[in-house]
């Protein structure tokens, strides 16, 4: 692609402030997990109860990214993502000053509807500013922006919910997420790269064609395995801390931050990796398809390794922290992959689908280890252990897919051969 009309200055504006977007979309999700302990006594909800609460936000996040996801290939990102970033924000309040736990499953409902989207469309939004081999390494740190959320949760929450209570945090995001939105709205601005480049008719496949690719139903399943594993890290890592392997309050937000520091470390060192061999001029077979499976693969054995019997708590945290990276990489691969496949025009619908099929995860995940709390004997740690197992081996089978399948180039040539006039 010729790059005579990339501006990285502002390119690299909208993608810190796109970073903190979703910096704060992940606050949002881990906030429940964080105060999970005073939450559940207060309100007396048992671990099954309590991983109804936290899948709520899923409920409907799937589908309303599919649809936030065919609205943002007709409308301005920039008032799309503003939409959401309001909505974000005003729905923290009523959680302040409710007991009704029906009250706040509809709250955390709302707000995953709003925030189905967001990942996709903050995507969308900045490769309108990026060529293709620029893209990993903005799209990484999008998603490691949300890692640091991670970490300045683990800091913020507990010492927030120690001084203050648990319900004091739904003030401060909603408060945060206001100043976002009065940020966004005059820095915010709409990427023209790619049109600047586009002829007046562009290829557009079907859908058919796009949904039975190999490559993308690969990307898919690898998504939905890592976006298992971050449901679990959302809901259930906060509690597992503290009543797992016995941290108090502060301890175990100190060893969250610790968690998602070596998190980041190996999932923005994964995504550097991949953009540093394309543009050593590397495959995508191998630049992105190789190098996602064998982070999956490995990120399972890390999970599968919490049922081996004498690992220390601190052990314990490290092997998840880096698990938990590794098994990251399709977030930062996937993206391009899909819009080295993906004719531009569909793009925003199919990053939409790829999300949204992942997040049902988000749904199942929760509710199954809280079960698994439940009902697993063998030590008060032996159920949050064996639904890391069971992440393990979604992540095996994901990474065994995707080593056959993964395959960019061959699923590109494909997807042109297949397309038909568009005419914007």
């Amino acid at each position: 692609m010729n790059e005579n009309l990339f501006q990285p200055k502002i390119a690299w504006r909208m993608t810190i402030l796109l970073a903190l977007f979703m910096l704060l979309n992940f606050v949002d999700k881990i906030v429940v997990g964080l105060v999970a302990v005073p939450m559940m006594e207060e309100l007396k909800l048992t671990p099954t109860e309590f991983g109804v609460v936290g899948g709520s936000f899923f409920w409907l996040f799937a589908i309303a990214g599919v649809v936030g996801g065919f609205i943002a290939d007709r409308v301005a990102a920039k008032w799309f993502i503003a939409g959401m970033a309001l909505v974000w924000a005003l729905v923290q309040f009523p959680i302040v000053y409710t007991s009704s736990v029906a009250a706040i499953i509809a709250c955390r409902f709302l707000l995953g509807v709003a925030e189905g989207p967001a990942w996709p469309v903050a995507v969308h939004s900045l490769y309108k500013w990026f060529p293709d081999e620029k893209r990993s390494l903005p799209v990484s740190i999008l998603g490691q922006a949300a890692g640091v959320g991670l970490i300045l949760a683990g800091l913020i929450i507990p010492a927030v919910t120690k001084n203050w209570g648990w319900r004091m945090n739904f003030v401060g995001l909603g408060i945060v997420g206001i100043v976002w939105l009065v940020l966004w709205l005059p820095l915010g601005r709409e990427g023209s790269l790619e049109e600047a480049h586009a002829d007046e008719t562009v290829g557009k496949a079907s859908y058919k064609t796009l949904l039975s690719d190999p490559t993308l139903l690969a990307c898919i399943f690898a998504h939905f395995a890592s976006y298992w594993s971050l449901a679990i890290t959302l809901t259930w890592m906060a509690v597992y801390l503290q009543k797992g392997l016995g941290y108090d309050a502060l301890a175990a937000g100190r060893m969250f931050s610790l968690f998602i520091a070596i998190n980041l470390i190996f999932g923005l060192g994964t995504a550097w990796l991949s953009q540093r061999l394309m543009q050593q001029k590397t495959p995508s077979r191998t630049a992105r398809g190789v190098l996602t499976a064998i982070a999956t693969l490995i990120a399972a054995a890390c999970y599968a390794s919490m049922l081996i019997p004498g690992l220390s708590p601190i052990a314990r945290v490290i092997i998840l922290g880096i698990g938990a990276g590794l098994s990251q990489a399709i977030y930062y691969t996937g993206p391009a992959i899909i819009g080295e496949i993906t004719p531009k025009p569909q793009r925003a619908s199919i990053l939409a689908i790829d999300n949204s099929v992942a997040s049902i995860a988000g749904i199942i995940a929760p509710i199954l280890t809280g079960y698994l709390v439940q009902s697993v004997s063998g030590g008060v740690a032996a159920g949050y252990e064996v639904g890391f197992a069971v992440t393990g081996g979604f992540l095996a089978i994901a990474g065994l897919v995707g080593w056959a399948l993964l395959k960019p180039a061959n699923s590109a040539l494909r997807v042109r051969g297949a397309t038909m006039a568009y005419v914007r």
